[in-house]
């Protein structure tokens, strides 16, 4: 977040996500980042001193249209990892935006396409007993510099980590917001992967 260049505070607001049952994994991850906004925003004043924004976010991983969430356990992350291995998936990360001020709201779905790497049996069970799946969309993190799991990526690496800072820029300057994000900072957060989201925000600035 701190990528963005805006002040921001966290709020969590507990909300009931097994309430959202929409069989489609995009539209499912959406309508839970509206639910959280909206929850958020019940709780929230604007303030008169600034202009406040929420930004609420939900990942899903879905393999041929099958959502994965986090696994119950580490036998789960296994089975996880096993379907997911040497093929690819989508995760969709639904980002709701509410601006206090004007009661306007901004829904949108980014979309990446990951292939995974054809790892072992051996390193799936070395990478669980780390705990690092367990809470993870998936059973996975594509930052893990060791399991190291995806092969090729479609999309923004950032939105496979949660949310996508590049997707988000561009609904914020939809909502009238300035980009302040260090282009540089932001480019070396990928981690080498090509990201063409990001290479649509540079070109419009260039």
């Amino acid at each position: 977040m701190r990528l963005l260049g805006f002040p921001y505070d966290v709020k969590s607001i507990p909300v009931d996500e097994n309430s959202i049952t929409n069989p489609d994994p995009a539209r499912n991850c959406l309508e839970t980042a509206q639910l959280k906004s909206h929850a958020v925003a019940a709780h929230l004043q604007q303030s008169n001193s600034a202009r406040s924004i929420i930004v609420a976010a939900d990942t899903i991983v879905a393999v041929d249209n099958h959502m994965l969430g986090k696994p119950q356990d580490a036998a789960n992350a296994f089975e996880m990892l096993s379907v997911l291995r040497d093929r690819s998936h989508e995760v969709h990360t639904g980002v709701s935006i509410i601006d206090l001020e004007t009661g306007g709201e901004i829904q949108s779905v980014h979309t990446a396409e990951v292939v995974m790497r054809p790892y072992s049996d051996r390193e799936i069970k070395e990478y669980i007993a780390t705990g690092d799946p367990l809470d993870k969309a998936g059973a996975y993190a594509i930052q893990d510099s060791k399991f190291k799991p995806v092969r090729q990526l479609n999309g923004c690496y950032l939105g496979v980590m949660g949310l996508s800072i590049c997707h988000l820029l561009q609904l914020l300057t939809a909502a009238g917001l300035p980009i302040n994000a260090d282009e540089r900072s932001l480019r070396l957060a990928h981690q080498e992967y090509p990201c063409p989201v990001f290479d649509k925000i540079t070109q419009k600035q260039s």
